[in-house]
């Protein structure tokens, strides 16, 4: 994959494993088409590709992916952080310029999800470098790592893994696993 070279880590196999996860749940979902949302899951954390970074990679991986003309994904590179909407739903170091995370919020607070953002928010939840995870483990293995885990935060994801387990008619593990 190309877009590792410039930084080659761990998040390239995340991504690949929330695009697996991604396209397994959109063939279940007949509103939902597995190339667009393989598409995403590979590209949610392609701001990466600039370096190590926390906040920003998420304001950069838009702007690359606007800059592209591939909206869909750059939606969705923005909104993976945040299943509230909000900036306290970020985990981890807040590394953007002021002017630039002004910005990054005007442009969360502008935005109205859909079904592709909800599910890329879900699989990054239940997808590490090494594969697919429960939920929990993956929410708990992020506090561990941060030292919090906001509580509204974890009821979202939990609250998502049911809507699309309600969408599928199946249990989630049982699709992804």
């Amino acid at each position: 994959m190309r877009r590792g070279k410039q930084n080659p880590g761990p998040w390239i196999r995340h991504s690949e494993f929330v695009a697996e996860a991604a396209g397994k749940i959109a063939s279940q979902c007949p509103d939902l088409d597995v190339e667009q949302a393989v598409i995403c899951g590979l590209l949610h954390d392609i701001g990466r590709r600039y370096g190590v970074t926390y906040l920003a990679h998420v304001y950069d991986g838009y702007r690359y992916l606007m800059e592209l003309g591939w909206e869909r994904a750059a939606r969705v590179a923005l909104s993976h952080s945040f299943n509230l909407r909000q900036m306290e739903d970020y985990i981890g170091k807040f590394d953007l310029e002021d002017e630039d995370q002004k910005v990054l919020e005007e442009l969360l607070g502008n935005m109205e999800y859909d079904e592709y953002d909800y599910l890329i928010q879900l699989c990054d939840a239940i997808a590490t470098a090494e594969g697919i995870v429960p939920l929990n483990e993956r929410m708990n293995d992020v506090k561990s790592r941060y030292g919090y885990y906001p509580q509204e935060k974890w009821d979202r994801n939990i609250a998502l893994k049911e809507y699309f387990e309600k969408k599928m008619g199946k249990p989630l593990y049982e699709v992804v696993m």
